[in-house]
Formats: structure tokens, sequence, C-alpha cells
């Protein structure tokens, strides 16, 4: 049986969800994840809303608000105020501010040779969303695509303060391979990642290898391909699963390799159980520029 959406079309947020409560989750969720991915601890938050008001209800739009304020209240944090407008298509937002301890900042930048890397959540939230879209998401796809887009990188607040972890970020638009080639850049260095070892969500391994993507993973390979060493004889939805737009995705982060044992178990502690090590950051050779090599 697919998900059915509660409200009506045309009107879509996105990630596409049935319920805008959720929607508020989503993207409060999502906003609040820059913070934890430099190792700092919100404090407060300003809401960003733009509504259609000639064509969503009151109560459609409180619910909204309503699910990003269920969020910030998790988080421990006041919306402090905002702003708001009538647009034609909805927007919402959070504007998080957050503190965090000077020689605690977790940068993108930051990487060493020789640090392992490790993944907090698994990829496919992108490819979840496009199977809803068609209408072939059952109830325990989009509850997995809810379920992983609505947790709080909290955790990284815990990551940052552990003297091997060097660098972090959060996987989001740009999908895995591209956020991670953010930190090759940053960092002048190369990345190499075991493909196996990727955590994936199920559901979404077997939309991508019928052919359900979205149009967003091609763009993204478009734009950095040609810096990624993709293997001979891998399979696309592969591809298309590192590329995938992550809303509100996994933390990434670069350590020491004495470290990850202490960072596994930090993942794992604070509810992230299928956070695994993908790989390792390493020199770039003389005369080439940072890529990010799939084996």
């Amino acid at each position: 049986m697919t998900a059915r959406r509660s409200w009506p079309p045309p009107i879509f947020f996105t990630p596409i969800v049935d319920d805008p409560y959720d929607f508020g989750r989503i993207a409060a969720t999502n906003a609040l994840s820059d913070i934890y991915a430099m190792g700092g601890t919100p404090i407060m938050a300003l809401a960003l809303v733009g509504m259609p008001i000639a064509q969503l209800p009151p109560e459609v739009i409180g619910r909204v608000l309503e699910g990003g304020g269920a969020v910030c209240r998790e988080a421990g944090i006041p919306i402090a105020g905002g702003h708001s407008i009538d647009v034609l298509e909805p927007i919402y937002g959070l504007v998080g501010l957050g503190l965090v301890h000077p020689q605690r900042v977790r940068r993108n930048s930051d990487a060493q040779a020789g640090d392992v890397l490790v993944l907090g959540k698994p990829l496919g939230v992108g490819i979840l969303s496009a199977a809803l879209k068609k209408g072939i998401l059952d109830g325990a796809g989009y509850a997995d695509m809810v379920r992983y887009t609505t947790q709080l990188n909290r955790v990284g607040i815990a990551l940052g303060a552990l003297e091997g972890v060097h660098a972090m970020t959060d996987v989001t638009g740009f999908g895995l391979a591209g956020h991670l080639l953010e930190v090759c850049r940053g960092s002048g260095l190369s990345a190499w990642v075991e493909l196996d070892r990727v955590p994936l969500i199920e559901a979404a391994v077997r939309f991508a290898s019928e052919g359900v993507v979205t149009g967003a993973s091609a763009r993204n390979w478009a734009a950095y391909g040609a810096h990624v060493a993709w293997p001979d004889g891998a399979p696309e939805w592969r591809r298309h699963l590192v590329t995938d737009p992550q809303t509100s995705g996994g933390l990434l982060v670069s350590c020491s390799p004495d470290a990850l044992a202490q960072v596994l178990a930090t993942f794992h502690q604070n509810g992230f159980a299928a956070a695994a090590s993908i790989g390792a950051m390493q020199s770039t050779a003389p005369g080439q520029g940072s890529q990010v090599v799939f084996h």
C-alpha cells in the first residue's frame, strides 16, 4: 500500500511528505544540523516562513510551524522570533545560532592524511522521496524517510569534543560524493571509499536498482563527476546513491585511526545504529588535484 498525502496538490513541500507537521520537523532538523556539524550546541533559532495563504488553509500552515517547534523543543532551544511573508510556493526554515569552544570547532577543511572516514546515517532519503512522489513508496519506506530526516545530529556535540576528530560536515544536497569532495579540496587531500561499506537504506537500494532516482543526482554527477574516480563495472544504482541529495543527512567525520572505535561508539550510543567506517583520507598525488576514489 502506498503512502497517501493528507493535504491536496498542487502544493508540494520539499522533501515530499504526507504531513505538513512532518515537513516542519524535517526542515528544522536540517537547519540545526549545520551547528552540530561544527561541534556546536544550538542556543536559539529564528523562523523564516513564506506561505501561499490563498492556497493553504491556516491550520496547515500552523502544523508546519508546530513541527518545527517540536524539533526545537527536542533540541532544547526556543524559537525567538523570525519573519513571515505571503509567497507563491511554501518556504519554511530556521536560522540557527549556536555556541562552541574555539578549540572544538570542527570544520570540513581540517582532515588529515591517514584519517578514517565515518558516515553517521545511511544514504537514500532523496530516492525515497522520489518514490513517494511517484506513488510507489509503501508505509515502511515512508516511515524510514521521516525517521532519518527528523533524527537530530546532536551527536556532533560529543564528537566535536573528541581530540581525534579532525573534520566534520553533514551530507546534504550534494550527496556523499560531493560533500566528501568538499572535505578533500578544503584539506588539500584526496579520499578513497569502499562502496560495500557505505550504509544504505534498504528500500532506497531497491528503488535505485529499478531506476527510481532523483534528477538532482544526475545534476550532482555532472557538476563534480570529473573529480570522482568510479570503478569499472560498479552498478549505476550505486552511483545514484552516493550522489543522492540528502535532506537532513548524516554527519561525515574524519578522525584519526586511534579515535575510530570511540567515534563509532559515540554514534551508536546516541542512536545512530547504521554509522560505519567507509574509507580514509590520503595525500594527493603530485600534479593531481583532490579527488574521491570509490572502490
